[in-house]
């Protein structure tokens, strides 16, 4: 049994990772949060020491090690711009880190982890839980028998968010990365994954709801959107009270990915605890990808644009 320690406690994603550590079998002994709102933990691992404040709970790791309870790994759900110095935290206490995505902000970050890696002997793992998706696995495999092919696709993702995600830390681009980072990031490392590293990159819209572009990646051309705004979605599906929706056209033909997201961290967890998780090098691609559509001027070659952007330009 590995003992886990937790930041990030009261946050939309932890969850997730308290039943995936449940789920594989091992214990979780900290939790770190600033807000309180964490009877979750009751649920799961009763037991854990929480605190509110950072140094409290990094002593508290450090005075475990060489114990039954030294902390093995520390997961971490934290806000995108406090990744990096929680990973260090974690690092220099002796433990693997296994961190949300975006595991980072800069892609210069990742060359300043491994360089940690390699100082403290310890690893950082990340949550890309796309690659472990049953529909496209069955993908990858049927574009590896034809590698020669470049193919064409529409990808589209809309979630729907109130209001309160522009006026919390997710709707600050300085923190959050800005939405291609904070809701596209594993999105484009899917697209990574599947088709090869990304050789050119445009981007049509950047706003506070709304990012939009074109990718050409070595056996792809990708026009992308991404949007919270409720008002995107397709009005079919709105009339049924829907708020999200998925689409990956790939050379005219849906994709279909819309299930089977429930297990996925847990199946991230697994990978990673028998040393076959997704490390700094797996998830380079993505984050300097969402580095360039964070800073890149705005295009308007409308002969790349997704057909959603391109409807509303031409209305």
């Amino acid at each position: 049994m590995k003992n886990f320690a937790l930041i990030g406690a009261a946050g939309y994603i932890a969850p997730r990772h308290l039943k995936a550590i449940k789920d594989t079998g091992h214990t979780l002994v900290a939790a770190l949060d600033p807000f309180d709102s964490v009877g979750i933990l009751d649920s799961h691992f009763p037991q854990a020491e929480f605190f509110t404040q950072p140094e409290l709970f990094e002593d508290y790791l450090h005075a475990l090690r060489g114990t039954p309870r030294q902390v093995d790994y520390v997961s971490i759900a934290s806000p995108n711009y406090l990744h990096a110095a929680h990973i260090r935290m974690a690092l220099r206490a002796g433990a693997d880190a296994i961190c949300e995505k975006p595991l980072v902000l800069e892609p210069r970050d990742i060359l300043q982890l491994k360089d940690l890696e390699a100082e403290t002997g310890r690893r950082v793992w990340t949550i890309l839980q796309l690659r472990t998706h049953e529909a496209l696995l069955n993908l990858m495999h049927r574009l590896q028998s034809d590698s020669r092919r470049t193919y064409e696709l529409d990808l589209t993702y809309i979630t729907s968010r109130g209001t309160w995600y522009l006026r919390s830390w997710k709707g600050r681009t300085e923190q959050s990365g800005g939405l291609a980072t904070n809701i596209g990031v594993h999105f484009f490392d899917m697209l990574a994954w599947l088709f090869g590293k990304v050789q050119q990159v445009e981007v049509h819209r950047r706003d506070d709801t709304v990012a939009a572009g074109y990718l050409e990646l070595e056996r792809a051309r990708v026009r992308w959107f991404l949007s919270i705004d409720v008002n995107h979605v397709p009005a079919a599906l709105k009339a049924q009270g829907k708020r999200t929706y998925r689409s990956m056209l790939l050379d005219g033909q849906e994709i279909e990915f819309s299930e089977g997201f429930t297990d996925l961290h847990t199946r991230v967890y697994e990978r990673t605890l028998a040393g076959q998780g997704f490390g700094l090098d797996d998830t380079y691609e993505a984050i300097a990808t969402v580095a360039q559509i964070r800073n890149l001027p705005l295009s308007n070659r409308k002969d790349t644009m997704h057909p959603f952007l391109l409807e509303a330009v031409s209305g």
